[in-house]
């Protein structure tokens, strides 16, 4: 079967001081179409970090 084309796609969150995708997410491209910024939590730092949107492979 064929899947169905929807607005939600599923994106990671990329940290911007040690470049690891740590967190996954679901984005709604109808009603953000910038991308998403948030201070998460980095394991491997251990510290809070901005962590930018990026494509998951």
């Amino acid at each position: 079967m064929a899947s169905k084309k929807t607005a939600v796609e599923l994106i990671a969150l990329q940290c911007t001081e040690c470049k690891r995708k740590n967190y996954t997410t679901k984005k709604n491209k109808r009603n953000t179409q910038e991308k998403l910024e948030f201070s998460k939590y980095c394991p491997f730092d251990r510290k809070h970090t901005l962590h930018k949107e990026t494509k998951i492979k």
